[in-house]
């Protein structure tokens, strides 16, 4: 059905201003919501993983303390800061694709892999020293879930820093702007979660005694 008056017609059609404004309306949650689901399930994975450590500790206070002790814990305070910092500067990148900024989100990222390629040497010298004085899963059970929940998260750095190349590969050709850039928050989100786990894996098996 044809609009009787074409003039008030005209004046409803949103133009592109608006429609970037609709576009980068807040959401609930940053990024595509199927990370999301894929966040929590893996949130779930090391709650329970962490629920076991903590069981098992208490069955066994004075192993756990007696290795703990073993452990570098100025290595593991360090790649703490690696990864915080490495977060920074996600959100920077973050920040400035909103700002439309393509080349300083790249660079911000680039930099976020950097610091986030410090820790994954930092932790492998680590289980160098351990590996070569013969320590391995089967040594104990603290060494056992040491072992195994550090390489598990280790690995999910690594699968981080791979979602960030890819982010920045598609921001190089010209794939994010700021009124579309939920491929980035969504990148940012996983390795947040990253993040988010060693805070919690740091002092739990690093410092707690």
């Amino acid at each position: 059905m044809a609009c009787p008056n074409t003039v008030l017609c005209m004046s409803s059609i949103p133009t592109s201003s608006e429609t970037a404004v609709i576009e980068n309306e807040p959401k609930l949650l940053p990024g595509d919501l199927a990370i999301w689901f894929f966040i929590f399930m893996e949130l779930l994975v090391f709650a329970i993983a962490f629920l076991a450590y903590a069981i098992m500790r208490a069955q066994h206070v004075e192993l756990f303390n007696q290795y703990q002790l073993t452990l570098n814990k100025e290595s593991g305070a360090a790649n703490t800061i690696l990864l915080i910092t490495s977060s920074y500067f996600v959100i920077r990148a973050v920040h400035a694709i909103r700002a439309d900024q393509v080349k300083a989100c790249i660079n911000n990222l680039y930099i976020a892999v950097g610091f986030g390629t410090g820790f994954l040497l930092l932790k492998s010298l680590e289980y160098y020293d351990k590996f070569s004085e013969g320590i391995g899963m089967s040594t104990n059970t603290f060494y056992m879930f040491y072992l195994s929940l550090t390489l598990f998260h280790f690995f999910h750095v690594i699968l981080g820093m791979v979602i960030l190349f890819a982010v920045i590969i598609k921001a190089k050709q010209g794939k994010y702007s700021a009124s579309n850039h939920t491929g980035v928050e969504t990148g940012a989100s996983y390795w947040h979660m990253v993040d988010l786990v060693w805070i919690i894996l740091f002092p739990l098996v690093y410092i707690i005694r």
